[in-house]
This record gives structure tokens, C-alpha cells and sequence, in this order.
């Protein structure tokens, strides 16, 4: 059997002769990881759970507890009134990454997990196409800002998780609207995306899984027209109609309307993805694009560091993403342990 603890704050001493556990996992959302917990029991390795909510740690120490940190930190713990872990989550991963401690996900790839916006700038700067997109920081804004975008238009709320808080205004005047009567939410740090809707060709999304910085598996995600919620592991159905809700579906059942299948991304589209991930310092995420059913062009909108994987993959991808993710974590422990 594993050794598995289970803490709520970050160790300032260890007692003599204790030894570190090889690994912490900082996670929130109750479901999300039981499988790479399950996985890390199977193969008995010594990890520590470290639950946000709960977490704090002591400045003073110079402790290492344990050579590999993994952040699973979700930024959609605003939604279930943990939002205060966010911004916390990225003081604790600067500090146990100057001990020295392996942060897998560590406080870059947060940064851009935390921020729509910075997501939208890194992809300029790589120089891939992305929606045209506006950012705001108070809903009056939103009208103005909207002026020279093609409508429709989203307003995406820059800390987002799931899709979140996404809405679609079809003309100038819904969008000036939902701003005069004060519905127009920018979500937990009040800043908002505003961008072009861009139509999918085919009906669907497509979002690449990549593991230390390289092409994992890729999936098309069919769109219901009805939510903008696409948390692969949330989806239960295949495009064959076979039903993945067991073991999958961990969250949120009634998405069983979204279909999934796999799919193989274009040679371009995987360097772009892979070149996505390293620039942000994601180990573990994926990325997702659409074709827009206008044009045929290829446009970048969502870049996600937090990945849980599509609901019983190995019926969709043809093998288990948990078991390779659990590879890398002990190649990792292996190598920062030398």
C-alpha cells in the first residue's frame, strides 16, 4: 500500500529522521483527481494531498518537504466560494519554487491559467490567430468596446474555469442592455473578455491534451449551442451514442448532450499547441481551437493548465492519459530526487 498523507497546511520542520514524501499535490475541486490519486495508490508512491481550501504555509521555513509540488489548483474554485485560494495559490507556488522545489503547473503556467487575457497575449506574441477579443475591466466599458467587433460577441470574465460566466450578445443593443440593468458579470477579479464569436465549422471545438510539453491525444468536443461549459471530463457521451457516465462523467451528469470523439490534429496545429504549452510553462494542459465555419481559418481561443482529462478516455483515445501522467510525476520525483 501507498503511504498517503493527507495535510492542510505546508510542513515547517520534519521530525528527526523523518523521511519527505516524493510528492504533494495541491488540488480543490473534491472529484476532479481520484483518478491520479487511484493511480499513485496502485503503484505506491509516498504523496502528501494538500487541500487548497484548508492550505497555508509558514514564510519562515526553508523546509523542503518534498522534491515535486503538482498544482491542480482550479480557477473555477470561485464558483464553488473557494476564490480565495487563487490568488494565495500563486504566492505558495512562488515560494516553494524558491526552495527549489519541481513545481509541475507552478506559478507561470498559473499566471496564465488565472488570466484569459494574458492567454490572448501570449498568442499574439507567438503570433497565432486568436478572436478578435477587447479587455475590460467594468461593464460600462463593454459597449464602447465592442465598437468595430463583428457581432456576435462573447464576454468572457478573465478568471474563468469551465467556461464559466461566458455570455453571447447577438447585437450592440442586448449587449448595452444586460449593461444598463446590471447583468453583465465580469466574474471574481472584475476583469472581461470581450471577444468575437467565432462559428465552429462542423459544430465542434477541438482541445489538445499535452504532457511535458508534448502532443498527448487530441479530441473534437460537438457543441450543444446551449452552454459554453466543455470540461472534457464532464462530457459522457460518445458521437456513437455510447454512454461514458461509468466511470466517467465526475462532475456534472446532465452534460451528457456533449459528444465527444478523438481525433488527430494537423501537423501545424500540434507544434502550435506544443509551442503554446512551453511558453506558458504548462506541463500538463490542454489547449483548444476551432475552425471558423466562415472562413476555414484555424483560431486559437483557450489555454487551459489545469487538464482533467476526457471521461473514460480509454474508450475515446484508446488508452488511459492517467497512467502517463503518473509516468512523468515519477520520472519527475526520479529526477529531482538525484
Amino acid at each position: 500500500m501507498s503511504a498517503v498523507k493527507t495535510e492542510i497546511r505546508a510542513r515547517s520542520t520534519l521530525a528527526p529522521g523523518r523521511r519527505p514524501a516524493d510528492l504533494a499535490v495541491l488540488y480543490e475541486h473534491p472529484a476532479w483527481f481520484e483518478k491520479v490519486f487511484a493511480e499513485l495508490d496502485r503503484r505506491g508512491v509516498d504523496y502528501v494531498k494538500l487541500h487548497a481550501p484548508d492550505h497555508f504555509f509558514d514564510l519562515d521555513s526553508r523546509d523542503r518537504s518534498w522534491p515535486v509540488l503538482f498544482n491542480r489548483m482550479s480557477p473555477s474554485a470561485w464558483r464553488r466560494e473557494h476564490g480565495s485560494g487563487l490568488f494565495y495559490t500563486l504566492s505558495y507556488l512562488y515560494h516553494v519554487e524558491s526552495l527549489g522545489t519541481r513545481v509541475i503547473n507552478g506559478s507561470k503556467a498559473f499566471r496564465h491559467e488565472l488570466s484569459k487575457a494574458l492567454q490572448l497575449s501570449l498568442l499574439q506574441s507567438l503570433e497565432l490567430p486568436y478572436p478578435k477579443s477587447r479587455v475590460i475591466h467594468a461593464p460600462e466599458q463593454a459597449p464602447a468596446a465592442a465598437r468595430g467587433l463583428r457581432f456576435p460577441v462573447v464576454v468572457k470574465p478573465n478568471i474563468g474555469g469551465s467556461g464559466a460566466g461566458v455570455v453571447r450578445f447577438d447585437r450592440p443593443e442586448d449587449l448595452q442592455r444586460a449593461v444598463d440593468s446590471r447583468q453583465l458579470d465580469l466574474g471574481f477579479d472584475h476583469v472581461g473578455v470581450l471577444q468575437e464569436f467565432i462559428p465552429a465549422r462542423g459544430g465542434f471545438i477541438t482541445r489538445v491534451e499535452t504532457l511535458n510539453g508534448r502532443y498527448l491525444y487530441g479530441i473534437r468536443v460537438y457543441l450543444s449551442g446551449q452552454t459554453f461549459d466543455l470540461c472534457p471530463a464532464d462530457i459522457c457521451q460518445t458521437t456513437g451514442g455510447q454512454d461514458l457516465t461509468a466511470p466517467g462523467c465526475v462532475v456534472e451528469a446532465s452534460k451528457a448532450g456533449l459528444r465527444v470523439e478523438a481525433y488527430q490534429p494537423p501537423d501545424g496545429v500540434v507544434r502550435a499547441v506544443e509551442t503554446i504549452a512551453r511558453s506558458a510553462g504548462i506541463d500538463v494542459g490542454g489547449i483548444e481551437y476551432l475552425v471558423d465555419d466562415r472562413d476555414g481559418e484555424i483560431y486559437y481561443y483557450d489555454v487551459n493548465a489545469l487538464s482533467n482529462f476526457v471521461a473514460d478516455a480509454p474508450t475515446v483515445v484508446g488508452f488511459d492519459p492517467f497512467v502517463r501522467l503518473v509516468d512523468f510525476l515519477e520520472e519527475t520525483i526520479d529526477v529531482a530526487g538525484r
